[in-house]
C-alpha cells in the first residue's frame, strides 16, 4: 500500500491537535519523537543515537476514550497515518513510524481500573493500566489475571491484547486472547464500538478476535475487561530435571499437557539457552522447568503427575528451591533495559530472539535445520557467541520454539540489522513454515515479519484484506504493519 499523504503540514498537525486536545497533551520535543519512531527492534541503532526513519508529527496523549475518536476522526478527515501504542514494548518494529508527519497516538495516561468485580470474576481496566500496577490491585484482594508476560514491569493491557500477547503461566491461564471478556475500541473516523461482556457466546463468528492481535491496523484498543482468578503461591510447587537436548524435555512436556496436566509454567531449554539461565546447576545438559498452582490439591496432584512422568524419561533432579529462585525473576523492567543498552554500548554485543509455533511432531527437525542453518548458512556465524532455543508455551497439538541468538557485532550500528538480526530471523521463520507452523506464537508480526504474511496465510489472507478494506479504507492504521506494503495495495482506494 502507499499510505496517503496528508495536505496539511506539520506545524497545521501539531496547530489542529492541540485545538483538539490540548497543548499539554501534545509532545513535539526532538528526543522523545526519535524515540517514538521505533521500538525494540532497533534497539542498537537507537541506543547508538541512529533514528533514520521518518520521525511523527507529534505525540499525542489520549487522556480519554473522546480524545482518541477526536484523533482518528481528524487524521482520517486529513489521511494523516496513526501509530497507536501503550507500554512501548513491542520488539517487531510495529511502533515503528514509516509516513512522514504521522501521530503517534499514546494511551498510557488512561490509566484507570475502572471495576474489579469478585463475583463474576472480572476486571476493567483503560488502555494504559500497567499491567504490574493491576496485578499488584489484584493479588491484594487475593485476585490475578493470570498473565504474567516478561514485560510485565512496562507493559500496558491496551498492547498486550493490541500485540496478542502470552505471559509465562500460559499453560494454566492461556494467552491474552482466552482472558478478555469484552472491551471497547474506537475505529478510523472516530466511531467508538464495543463488545459486550459474557462468559460466551454463539452469535456469529467471535468478533472480540477481530480487535485482540490486531497491532495498531485495524482500531486503537481503550478499555479492556479481562478474568480474574483467585491468587493462591502458597501451594505452588517447583521442579526441575536436567535432560539430554531439547527434543529431549520437549517430549516430556508433550507428555505432560496430552496426559491433561496444566502446570502454570512447562518449560524446557536446549543445552545452549540453558547454560545462560541456569549456569550454576545446568552442567551442559538441557534444562526442563515445571511450576504447579492453584487449589492444594490441584498443584500437588499436577506436580506428582509430572513426577510420575519424568520417573519414565532419562533425568537428574534439580533442587525445587534453584527454581523457585528462578522464578521469582523472569520479568525484566527498566533497570534490566538500562543494563542492556550500556553492554551493547561497551561490548558491541546484541542478544536477540525469534519465536514461531509448531507441531509436536515438528518439533526436533524444526530446531535441528535452524541450528545447522545457522551455523552453516549465516555468513556471520562466527560472531555468534550463543545460538539456542526454549519452549516456553505447549497445547494440545505443539509448543511453540523461541530461538535465541546473541552475537558480537563487526560492522557499523546502521547495519546490524541488516547484517544479523534480518538474516537469523529470516531462518527461523523460513524453517517454522517450510514445517507447516506459525511464523510467529507471540510477538507479533510488525512491520518486520509482514514479507511473509501471504505464506503465513494462504489463501485466508483474503479475510485479512476484507477487515483492511471495510474497517480502515483510507489506509491511516499504522502502515506497513501485519499487511505488507505491497499486498495491501489490493486494498480499496479512498
Amino acid at each position: 500500500m502507499v499510505a496517503s499523504r496528508s495536505a496539511l503540514t506539520r506545524a497545521e498537525i501539531v496547530d489542529r491537535l492541540c485545538d483538539l486536545i490540548g497543548d499539554d497533551q501534545v509532545d513535539t520535543d526532538a528526543r522523545e519523537l526519535r524515540e517514538a519512531s521505533v521500538d525494540r527492534f532497533k534497539k542498537y541503532t537507537s541506543v547508538h543515537g541512529i533514528f533514520d526513519g521518518p520521525i511523527p508529527a507529534a505525540i499525542a496523549y489520549a487522556r480519554s476514550t473522546e480524545d482518541v475518536s477526536a484523533i482518528l476522526s481528524f487524521a482520517e478527515e486529513n489521511l494523516i497515518n496513526i501509530v497507536p501504542r501503550t507500554g512501548r514494548t513491542a520488539t517487531e518494529g510495529g511502533l515503528e513510524t514509516i509516513v512522514e508527519d504521522t501521530i503517534v497516538l499514546d494511551g498510557s495516561r488512561m490509566d484507570a481500573i475502572l471495576e474489579i468485580d469478585p463475583i463474576d470474576m472480572m476486571v476493567t481496566a483503560q488502555c494504559g493500566v500497567p499491567l504490574q500496577v493491576l496485578e499488584d490491585t489484584l493479588r491484594a484482594q487475593g485476585l490475578t489475571t493470570g498473565h504474567s508476560p516478561q514485560s510485565k514491569p512496562l507493559a500496558q493491557m491496551g498492547g498486550l491484547v493490541a500485540t496478542r500477547s502470552i505471559g509465562q503461566f500460559s499453560t494454566l491461564y492461556g494467552g491474552i486472547e482466552d482472558m478478555v471478556v469484552g472491551l471497547e475500541a474506537v475505529l478510523p473516523g472516530g466511531r467508538v464500538t464495543r463488545i459486550k461482556n459474557v462468559p460466551r457466546r454463539a452469535a456469529g463468528p467471535d468478533i472480540r478476535h477481530i480487535v485482540i492481535g490486531n497491532e495498531g491496523a485495524l482500531c486503537v484498543i481503550t478499555e479492556v475487561t479481562v478474568k480474574v482468578f483467585r491468587y493462591q503461591p502458597e501451594n505452588n510447587r517447583f521442579l526441575g530435571y536436567l535432560v539430554d537436548s531439547l527434543p529431549a524435555g520437549v517430549a516430556g512436556l508433550r507428555e505432560i499437557i496430552v496426559a491433561g496436566y496444566h502446570p502454570s509454567v512447562a518449560r524446557a531449554y536446549s543445552e545452549e539457552d540453558a547454560a545462560q539461565h541456569f549456569s550454576h546447576f545446568a552442567d551442559g545438559k538441557a534444562v526442563v522447568v515445571v511450576v504447579t498452582e492453584g487449589p492444594k490439591a490441584i498443584a500437588d496432584a499436577t506436580a506428582d503427575g509430572v513426577e510420575a512422568i519424568f520417573a519414565g524419561i532419562p533425568h537428574e533432579k534439580v533442587d525445587p528451591a534453584l527454581i523457585e529462585n528462578w522464578f521469582d525473576n523472569l520479568n525484566w523492567g527498566q533497570d534490566k533495559i538500562d543494563a542492556e543498552k550500556r553492554e551493547m554500548l561497551e561490548k558491541s554485543h546484541l542478544g536477540y530472539t525469534t519465536e514461531v509455533s509448531i507441531d509436536w511432531s515438528g518439533v526436533a527437525e524444526l530446531f535441528d535445520s535452524v541450528m545447522r542453518r545457522a551455523r552453516t548458512e549465516f555468513p556471520h556465524a562466527a560472531d555468534l557467541t550463543m545460538l539456542g532455543a526454549h519452549s516456553s508455551h505447549s497445547y494440545q497439538t505443539g509448543t511453540n520454539l523461541y530461538f535465541v541468538y546473541d552475537y558480537d557485532i563487526s560492522c557499523e550500528p546502521r547495519e546490524e540489522i541488516t547484517v544479523y538480526h534480518e538474516p537469523l530471523n529470516a531462518i527461523v521463520v523460513e524453517e517454522a513454515l517450510r514445517l507447516g507452523g506459525s511464523m510467529v506464537h507471540h510477538h507479533g508480526i510488525g512491520k518486520y515479519r509482514t514479507p511473509w504474511t501471504l505464506e503465513e496465510h494462504g489463501s485466508a489472507f483474503e479475510l485479512l484484506r476484507v477487515l483492511k478494506d471495510g474497517i480502515d479504507p483510507h489506509g491511516i492504521m499504522n502502515h506497513g504493519t501485519i499487511y505488507p506494503l505491497d499486498a495491501a495495495e489490493t486494498a480499496s482506494p479512498a
